[in-house]
């Protein structure tokens, strides 16, 4: 299979192609961003001697000669430009920015500041989360890859908002990620003497992923879900905490609870459900494609506290990218990934 990446400046891209380097099934093709040109090993040194792509400004009659499939890593706003000219060329697209999570035109305006300006695309586009949407991603022609947060927050919530949906009164959640999701881009606040040493909320009430957390959360409980999100920045590379803390009306042991979520996840390779009294660990799952799960009950208050990590760039980003690309091709899903 040939596959491109647009936007390889950014962490992201630089993830995916490291990754996809040593997927057996796959060659990359063609490799683009926006102002960065040049040999991929003098802009990603640590990619020196394992390839000879050369980077270039993104050209898509280019792209759709010499790809099967283009993933795109570049900011939100941009894909939606570069998407319809590939789709119409018969290239499969893997969206890695937020312009096709949200269903809605208007709620994307509203979050993203920006007019939809792809429509027909935005209500084919399949939502690519694997644990959910299996049956739908093998199917696609354009894959919105989920947020990183809501990608570790819904694993998190899934299993309970799915059976025991008319029980929940409450959804709060603790977010804290590594500063690579903030992407490669200089920002004053984003130096080291500004981040070492401390942690800080952002973006209250009005993060971009609250909505998409929302849509799909709603989706699988079958009704109206909102939640309460505060993200945090750690100064740490990479990895993303998210603490869920889920107000129930009727009480649950945590035997049950844990069982509700082995069962759930029985199947899937890359969801880790902690055992009983064990709290998952951000070193845990870097460098990974793994999500690991810790459950905890605090029975006075009828609270369930749900525990996620992942890494960012990786189940977050390029792996679950890498993931669904997977499925879309009949391919091993762990193929490339472990």
């Amino acid at each position: 299979m040939k596959v491109g990446i647009v936007g390889l400046s950014g962490y992201s891209g630089c993830e995916l192609l490291k990754l996809l380097l040593n997927h057996k099934k796959v060659c990359v093709t063609y490799v683009a961003a926006n102002t960065t040109t040049g040999k991929v090993s003098a802009i990603w040194p640590q990619l020196k001697a394992k390839t000879n792509l050369f980077c270039e400004k993104f050209n898509a009659n280019k792209a759709a000669a010499k790809c099967d499939i283009v993933f795109l890593a570049v900011p939100h706003t941009v894909s939606m430009k570069i998407t319809p000219a590939l789709i119409s060329k018969g290239v499969r697209v893997i969206d890695l920015s937020g312009d096709y999570r949200l269903k809605n035109k208007n709620v994307y305006k509203t979050w993203y500041g920006k007019t939809h300006t792809d429509h027909k695309n935005l209500s084919k586009a399949v939502y690519g989360f694997p644990e959910i949407f299996r049956q739908k991603i093998k199917k696609a022609k354009l894959l919105s890859n989920p947020g990183c947060y809501p990608t570790g927050v819904l694993l998190g919530l899934i299993p309970i908002a799915a059976t025991r949906t008319k029980s929940i009164q409450s959804i709060i959640i603790d977010a804290k990620s590594g500063t690579s999701g903030a992407g490669k881009k200089a920002k004053a606040e984003m130096v080291f003497s500004e981040v070492n040493e401390s942690c800080k909320a952002y973006k209250v009430g009005n993060h971009q992923h609250t909505p998409e957390i929302e849509q799909y959360l709603s989706h699988i409980a079958g009704k109206n879900m909102q939640v309460t999100f505060v993200p945090h920045l750690l100064p740490i590379n990479r990895g993303i905490l998210s603490t869920i803390y889920v107000k129930m009306e009727n009480g649950i042991s945590l035997k049950q609870l844990h069982l509700i979520y082995k069962n759930f996840y029985k199947t899937e390779k890359f969801v880790r459900i902690l055992p009983m009294g064990v709290q998952p660990e951000i070193k845990n799952v870097t460098h990974t494609n793994y999500c690991d799960i810790g459950l905890a009950i605090d029975k006075k208050k009828k609270m369930l506290i749900i525990t996620s990590v992942i890494d960012n760039l990786v189940k977050g980003a390029a792996g679950q990218a890498i993931q669904n690309m997977n499925i879309m091709c009949n391919f091993k899903e762990q193929e490339g990934l472990l």
